[in-house]
């Protein structure tokens, strides 16, 4: 599983011209996932962005989760974070096929609610839009 991160004042998902999704303060998070990737990866990738302590605090530093300060994540769905770019076109054989990434991508939102965050999320398998005014510049590629 691999997610980029962004620390975001704005974050939206646009699907056939119009906004399917939209936070404001926040992360932005690019999800992608493989065959190997289970239920329990993506559990653990939620709970270490639910505590990930990359908000800054009073003194501008980052010592605060995005649930201390009440942030939203906007989820998106993104296959080509599995992209081979060692030829002159992408290959995706990594990438997990559609219907196991769906499932995966699924989990990974019911374990960030679970873990009290509030996530919107983009359209999967749609031509998507998306959006962000990134803070800091702060981004970030977890992998697990």
């Amino acid at each position: 599983m691999r997610v980029v991160l962004e620390r975001v004042s704005m974050g939206a998902v646009t699907v056939n011209k119009e906004i399917v999704s939209q936070i404001e303060s926040g992360y932005l998070l690019l999800v992608g996932f493989t065959h190997a990737d289970t239920d329990e990866i993506t559990a653990k990738m939620a709970q270490k962005i639910a505590n990930f302590r990359i908000m800054d605090d009073e003194n501008g530093k980052m010592n605060r989760t995005i649930s201390d300060l009440g942030g939203k994540i906007l989820a998106v769905p993104q296959f080509t974070l599995y992209a081979d770019t060692s030829g002159r076109r992408p290959g995706f054989m990594d990438a997990a096929p559609p219907s196991q990434a769906n499932d995966l991508f699924d989990s990974f939102v019911f374990q960030l609610t679970s873990q009290s965050l509030v996530v919107e999320t983009g359209t999967f398998g749609a031509f998507m839009t998306v959006e962000s005014k990134n803070e800091g510049p702060l981004t970030l590629y977890l992998e697990m």
